[in-house]
Protein backbone atom coordinates (compact mmCIF):
# COMPACT_ATOMS: atom_id res chain seq x y z
CA UNK A 1 0.00 0.00 0.00
CA UNK A 2 1.22 3.41 -1.04
CA UNK A 3 0.34 6.21 1.66
CA UNK A 4 0.15 9.64 1.42
CA UNK A 5 1.16 10.74 4.95
CA UNK A 6 0.54 14.39 6.04
CA UNK A 7 -0.30 16.75 9.06
CA UNK A 8 -1.53 20.61 10.24
CA UNK A 9 1.22 20.70 12.89
CA UNK A 10 4.20 21.03 10.17
CA UNK A 11 6.57 18.43 8.57
CA UNK A 12 8.90 18.20 11.79
CA UNK A 13 5.65 17.40 13.95
CA UNK A 14 6.58 14.32 16.05
CA UNK A 15 3.16 12.70 15.78
CA UNK A 16 3.89 12.76 11.88
CA UNK A 17 6.92 10.83 11.94
CA UNK A 18 5.65 8.39 14.92
CA UNK A 19 2.88 7.25 12.36
CA UNK A 20 5.80 7.19 9.60
CA UNK A 21 7.53 4.27 11.41
CA UNK A 22 4.76 2.54 11.90
CA UNK A 23 3.74 2.64 8.59
CA UNK A 24 7.20 2.50 6.58
CA UNK A 25 7.60 -1.17 8.31
CA UNK A 26 4.94 -3.00 5.49
CA UNK A 27 3.94 0.18 3.26
CA UNK A 28 5.80 2.64 0.91
CA UNK A 29 5.16 6.02 2.78
CA UNK A 30 5.38 9.45 0.94
CA UNK A 31 5.30 12.74 3.65
CA UNK A 32 4.10 16.14 2.15
CA UNK A 33 3.12 18.62 5.03
CA UNK A 34 3.32 21.62 5.85
CA UNK A 35 6.49 23.82 6.72
CA UNK A 36 5.00 25.41 9.86
CA UNK A 37 1.93 24.97 12.07
CA UNK A 38 -0.97 25.61 10.09
CA UNK A 39 -3.36 24.32 13.18
CA UNK A 40 -7.33 25.44 13.17
CA UNK A 41 -6.58 26.53 9.18
CA UNK A 42 -9.77 24.49 8.33
CA UNK A 43 -9.92 24.10 4.41
CA UNK A 44 -8.41 26.86 3.16
CA UNK A 45 -6.20 27.29 0.20
CA UNK A 46 -3.88 29.30 -1.65
CA UNK A 47 -4.93 31.25 -4.35
CA UNK A 48 -3.02 34.48 -4.21
CA UNK A 49 0.79 33.28 -3.75
CA UNK A 50 3.20 30.87 -5.12
CA UNK A 51 3.72 27.41 -3.25
CA UNK A 52 7.11 26.45 -2.89
CA UNK A 53 8.46 23.29 -1.79
CA UNK A 54 11.65 21.73 -0.36
CA UNK A 55 13.81 18.56 0.72
CA UNK A 56 13.39 17.93 4.35
CA UNK A 57 15.39 15.42 5.64
CA UNK A 58 14.90 14.32 9.27
CA UNK A 59 18.44 12.86 10.32
CA UNK A 60 17.68 9.53 9.13
CA UNK A 61 14.81 8.90 9.87
CA UNK A 62 12.99 9.86 6.72
CA UNK A 63 12.70 12.29 4.03
CA UNK A 64 9.61 14.70 3.27
CA UNK A 65 8.53 17.53 0.91
CA UNK A 66 7.66 20.26 3.19
CA UNK A 67 5.21 22.98 1.58
CA UNK A 68 5.01 26.63 2.54
CA UNK A 69 0.96 25.98 2.36
CA UNK A 70 -2.16 24.67 4.10
CA UNK A 71 -2.73 20.99 4.92
CA UNK A 72 -5.32 20.89 1.60
CA UNK A 73 -2.48 22.43 -0.32
CA UNK A 74 -0.24 19.82 0.38
CA UNK A 75 -2.76 16.86 -0.50
CA UNK A 76 -4.10 19.14 -4.24
CA UNK A 77 0.27 19.59 -4.80
CA UNK A 78 0.72 15.82 -3.65
CA UNK A 79 -2.04 14.59 -6.25
CA UNK A 80 -2.10 16.55 -8.87
CA UNK A 81 2.31 17.79 -9.20
CA UNK A 82 4.08 15.50 -6.75
CA UNK A 83 3.87 11.98 -6.64
CA UNK A 84 3.67 10.14 -10.03
CA UNK A 85 0.54 8.24 -9.02
CA UNK A 86 -2.24 9.06 -6.72
CA UNK A 87 -1.50 7.00 -3.12
CA UNK A 88 -4.22 4.55 -2.10
CA UNK A 89 -4.40 6.17 1.14
CA UNK A 90 -3.88 9.40 3.10
CA UNK A 91 -3.52 9.61 6.39
CA UNK A 92 -3.09 12.85 8.51
CA UNK A 93 -2.15 13.28 11.83
CA UNK A 94 -1.65 12.64 14.80
CA UNK A 95 -2.87 15.54 16.16
CA UNK A 96 -1.90 17.07 19.35
CA UNK A 97 -5.63 17.67 20.65
CA UNK A 98 -8.59 16.13 19.41
CA UNK A 99 -10.67 17.33 16.70
CA UNK A 100 -14.52 16.28 17.87
CA UNK A 101 -17.90 18.02 17.56
CA UNK A 102 -17.59 21.26 15.74
CA UNK A 103 -14.02 21.45 16.06
CA UNK A 104 -14.09 19.53 12.71
CA UNK A 105 -15.22 22.43 10.55
CA UNK A 106 -12.27 24.29 11.82
CA UNK A 107 -9.50 21.38 12.09
CA UNK A 108 -6.55 21.48 9.20
CA UNK A 109 -5.74 17.91 10.36
CA UNK A 110 -9.31 16.47 9.27
CA UNK A 111 -9.63 18.92 6.23
CA UNK A 112 -6.65 17.16 4.76
CA UNK A 113 -8.15 13.57 4.81
CA UNK A 114 -10.90 15.70 3.54
CA UNK A 115 -9.19 17.15 0.49
CA UNK A 116 -8.33 13.46 -0.49
CA UNK A 117 -11.84 11.71 -0.27
CA UNK A 118 -12.89 14.68 -2.81
CA UNK A 119 -10.35 13.19 -4.84
CA UNK A 120 -11.53 9.80 -3.94
CA UNK A 121 -9.29 8.39 -1.76
CA UNK A 122 -9.40 6.79 1.12
CA UNK A 123 -8.69 8.93 4.23
CA UNK A 124 -8.03 9.35 7.70
CA UNK A 125 -7.85 11.71 10.03
CA UNK A 126 -5.88 11.01 13.49
CA UNK A 127 -6.08 12.95 17.13
CA UNK A 128 -5.32 12.63 19.91
CA UNK A 129 -6.79 14.67 23.51
CA UNK A 130 -4.35 16.85 25.12
CA UNK A 131 -1.16 18.48 24.67
CA UNK A 132 0.70 16.55 27.10
CA UNK A 133 2.61 13.37 26.33
CA UNK A 134 0.46 11.06 23.79
CA UNK A 135 1.59 7.75 23.88
CA UNK A 136 2.31 8.22 20.29
CA UNK A 137 3.68 4.98 19.09
CA UNK A 138 0.86 2.84 20.63
CA UNK A 139 -1.85 5.56 18.50
CA UNK A 140 0.34 4.89 15.44
CA UNK A 141 0.08 1.08 15.61
CA UNK A 142 -3.59 1.06 15.92
CA UNK A 143 -3.48 3.32 13.38
CA UNK A 144 -1.96 1.09 10.64
CA UNK A 145 -4.31 -1.92 11.70
CA UNK A 146 -7.27 0.89 11.17
CA UNK A 147 -5.65 1.95 7.66
CA UNK A 148 -5.48 -2.07 6.47
CA UNK A 149 -9.09 -2.49 7.38
CA UNK A 150 -9.75 0.71 5.06
CA UNK A 151 -7.61 -0.52 2.26
CA UNK A 152 -9.20 -4.50 2.64
CA UNK A 153 -13.36 -2.89 3.17
CA UNK A 154 -13.16 0.55 1.17
CA UNK A 155 -14.90 3.99 2.15
CA UNK A 156 -17.80 4.98 0.35
CA UNK A 157 -16.55 7.54 -2.24
CA UNK A 158 -16.44 11.22 -0.10
CA UNK A 159 -16.60 9.70 3.34
CA UNK A 160 -13.47 9.25 5.59
CA UNK A 161 -12.33 8.34 8.96
CA UNK A 162 -11.80 10.97 11.67
CA UNK A 163 -10.36 9.35 14.64
CA UNK A 164 -9.65 10.38 18.23
CA UNK A 165 -7.82 8.72 20.75
CA UNK A 166 -7.93 10.03 24.52
CA UNK A 167 -4.57 11.03 25.87
CA UNK A 168 -3.76 7.78 28.16
CA UNK A 169 -1.44 4.34 27.12
CA UNK A 170 -3.02 2.12 24.64
CA UNK A 171 -3.80 -0.67 27.37
CA UNK A 172 -5.61 1.72 29.23
CA UNK A 173 -8.32 2.41 26.92
CA UNK A 174 -11.82 1.32 27.18
CA UNK A 175 -12.60 0.41 23.68
CA UNK A 176 -13.67 1.34 20.00
CA UNK A 177 -16.65 3.51 19.81
CA UNK A 178 -17.88 4.34 16.67
CA UNK A 179 -19.49 7.88 17.02
CA UNK A 180 -21.42 10.47 15.76
CA UNK A 181 -20.45 13.92 15.22
CA UNK A 182 -21.64 16.27 18.37
CA UNK A 183 -22.92 19.75 17.78
CA UNK A 184 -23.01 21.02 20.67
CA UNK A 185 -21.45 24.61 21.28
CA UNK A 186 -17.91 24.66 22.98
CA UNK A 187 -17.54 27.20 25.60
CA UNK A 188 -15.72 29.75 23.52
CA UNK A 189 -14.40 33.30 24.83
CA UNK A 190 -11.86 36.51 23.75
CA UNK A 191 -9.81 38.00 26.16
CA UNK A 192 -9.80 41.50 25.88
CA UNK A 193 -6.04 42.75 26.39
CA UNK A 194 -4.08 46.00 25.82
CA UNK A 195 -0.72 46.60 23.76
CA UNK A 196 1.94 48.74 25.15
CA UNK A 197 0.26 51.93 23.36
CA UNK A 198 -2.94 50.72 25.12
CA UNK A 199 -4.83 49.75 22.38
CA UNK A 200 -7.05 46.72 22.53
CA UNK A 201 -6.53 43.45 20.92
CA UNK A 202 -8.74 39.99 21.49
CA UNK A 203 -7.24 36.90 22.17
CA UNK A 204 -9.51 33.86 21.37
CA UNK A 205 -9.49 30.68 23.44
CA UNK A 206 -12.06 27.82 24.43
CA UNK A 207 -11.86 24.54 26.14
CA UNK A 208 -12.45 21.88 23.30
CA UNK A 209 -13.13 19.12 25.52
CA UNK A 210 -15.37 21.23 27.07
CA UNK A 211 -19.32 21.61 26.12
CA UNK A 212 -22.22 18.79 26.36
CA UNK A 213 -21.50 15.19 25.93
CA UNK A 214 -24.43 13.78 24.37
CA UNK A 215 -24.45 10.00 24.43
CA UNK A 216 -23.55 8.08 21.09
CA UNK A 217 -21.24 11.27 19.97
CA UNK A 218 -17.60 11.85 19.51
CA UNK A 219 -17.12 13.72 21.98
CA UNK A 220 -18.56 11.41 24.67
CA UNK A 221 -16.92 8.94 23.31
CA UNK A 222 -13.80 10.47 23.87
CA UNK A 223 -14.62 11.90 27.49
CA UNK A 224 -15.46 8.05 28.43
CA UNK A 225 -12.39 6.85 27.63
CA UNK A 226 -13.26 5.60 24.05
CA UNK A 227 -11.23 5.83 21.06
CA UNK A 228 -13.84 7.62 18.72
CA UNK A 229 -14.01 6.63 14.62
CA UNK A 230 -16.45 8.92 13.06
CA UNK A 231 -17.79 8.50 9.58
CA UNK A 232 -17.59 12.02 7.78
CA UNK A 233 -19.10 13.01 4.47
CA UNK A 234 -17.82 15.87 2.19
CA UNK A 235 -21.58 16.40 0.66
CA UNK A 236 -23.12 18.41 2.83
CA UNK A 237 -26.35 18.58 1.46
CA UNK A 238 -29.24 18.50 3.79
CA UNK A 239 -31.45 15.50 1.62
CA UNK A 240 -34.03 15.69 4.51
CA UNK A 241 -34.87 19.45 3.62
CA UNK A 242 -34.69 19.32 -0.20
CA UNK A 243 -38.69 18.57 -0.60
CA UNK A 244 -39.40 20.65 2.21
CA UNK A 245 -37.54 24.16 0.71
CA UNK A 246 -39.15 23.25 -2.69
CA UNK A 247 -42.62 23.64 -1.03
CA UNK A 248 -41.88 27.11 -0.16
CA UNK A 249 -42.93 28.25 -2.94
CA UNK A 250 -39.67 30.72 -3.42
CA UNK A 251 -40.45 33.61 -6.39
CA UNK A 252 -37.85 34.08 -9.18
CA UNK A 253 -37.00 37.05 -10.05
CA UNK A 254 -38.99 38.75 -11.56
CA UNK A 255 -38.66 41.52 -15.21
CA UNK A 256 -39.90 45.20 -14.11
CA UNK A 257 -40.72 47.31 -16.88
Amino acid sequence: MHILLTNDDGIRADGLWALHRALARRNTVTVIAPDRERSAVGHGITLHTPLRVQQVDMNGTGRGIAVDGTPADCIKLAVLELMEKRPDMVISGINPGANVGININYSGTVSAAREAALYGIPAIAVSVAGHGPAHLDGIARFSVQLAETVFRRGLPPGTLLNVNFPGTPLEMITGVCVSRQSLSPLPERFEKRSDPWDRPYYWSGCNPGGGHKTPGTDSAALGSNFISITPIKCDMTDYGMLNELSSWDIAGPQNKE
